[in-house]
């Protein structure tokens, strides 16, 4: 069964959306008639190798709050956030170190939260079927301990704790938030894992489907928490993982 979505002329902003899950979030709106804005690191979307033409492009540091209220001040209008933009080891740096921690939670979760306290009032100015909405993405490391990013699991299980007290505070403005929390995806992130079995065997064997991910798995489910479908739907978080958080 094909479900498909419609989101005509409704505004999205995608943070991090040049590669991985933002990008294949990027196209599922897009293809739903969406006008789409993504955020990347790099000077302009010709910097990188995949086609960013469906979409505008800005240029965007998480860590820069100068550069997060300028691009929200020049925003029209805005019906659905999208916090996806992180990473993992930010900058080569060690999690288990004070810096390398610290640098992880700036980049994972307070860009993201400074960016959606931001956009209330255009979230709140929103026509969209169902309200604006804000949609996080979260981990599975938001639920359980990764040694080696630290930085990173407190960061993604901020996202929640972000996600859930705006729910309850902003449901009054008809702004919903909700989140998915990714298993082991196919993306640049994860792509150093790969030639190291001994890193990624464990969770795939955990994980019931007996698979990795791809970006396109997370798709559907986003579109669904920013339709107008799942209007009566906030403060939740969905885990798209094949089973991993339940086995």
């Amino acid at each position: 069964m094909n479900v498909t979505f419609d989101f005509p002329s409704v505004s999205v902003l995608v943070t991090g959306g040049s590669s991985g899950i933002g990008l294949a979030l990027a196209h599922g709106f897009a293809s739903a008639g969406a006008e789409v804005a993504v955020t990347g690191t790099r000077p302009s979307a010709a910097d990188y190798d995949t086609d960013l033409s469906p979409f505008r492009y800005h240029r965007l540091q998480m860590t820069d709050a100068d550069g997060v209220d300028a691009l929200v001040d020049g925003l029209d209008h805005l019906d659905v956030l999208v916090n996806n933009a992180g990473a993992t080891l930010p900058d080569g740096l060690d999690e288990l170190d004070p810096e390398g921690f610290e640098r992880s939670v700036a980049v994972n979760l307070a860009g993201a939260g400074r960016l959606t306290l931001r956009s209330r009032e255009l979230l709140a100015a929103s026509t969209h079927d169902g309200g604006g909405c804000v949609l996080s993405v979260a981990s599975i490391a938001s639920f359980f301990g990764v040694p080696m990013v630290p930085g990173y699991s407190a960061a993604k299980a901020g996202l929640l704790g972000l996600t859930r007290s705006l729910a309850v505070a902003w449901a009054g403005d008809g702004i919903r938030l909700n989140a998915v929390a990714p298993g082991l995806i196919e993306t640049n992130m994860t792509a150093a894992m790969r030639p190291y079995e001994e890193l990624w065997r464990p969770m795939v064997d955990r994980t019931p489907m007996a698979r990795w991910g791809t970006p396109d798995d997370i798709v559907p489910a986003a579109l669904f928490l920013a339709s107008s479908a799942a209007a009566f739907i906030t403060g939740q978080v969905l885990c798209i993982d094949g089973g991993y958080s339940v086995a």
